[in-house]
């Protein structure tokens, strides 16, 4: 599944995709794999972005519009 939004966000708040990597403990290449929806992205490191981000996993999964 590809999630647009994980890339909006990012975007948005002017990170990296290293950035974002570095708060989920990971490497540069899996999160990258989790934004372009090569790989799914697990539950727990939804959950971080969110709260990194300061919004709700449904609307990082697409399930809300509203952020």
């Amino acid at each position: 599944m590809y999630f647009q939004r994980l890339e909006d966000l990012r975007v948005d708040a002017d990170k990296t995709q290293q950035q974002i990597a570095e708060v989920l403990h990971c490497k540069r290449e899996v999160y990258r794999r989790y934004e372009k929806g090569i790989h799914e992205i697990p539950v727990w490191a939804v959950i971080e972005l969110a709260k990194y981000y300061g919004t709700s996993t449904d609307y990082i999964l697409g399930l809300t519009d509203q952020r």
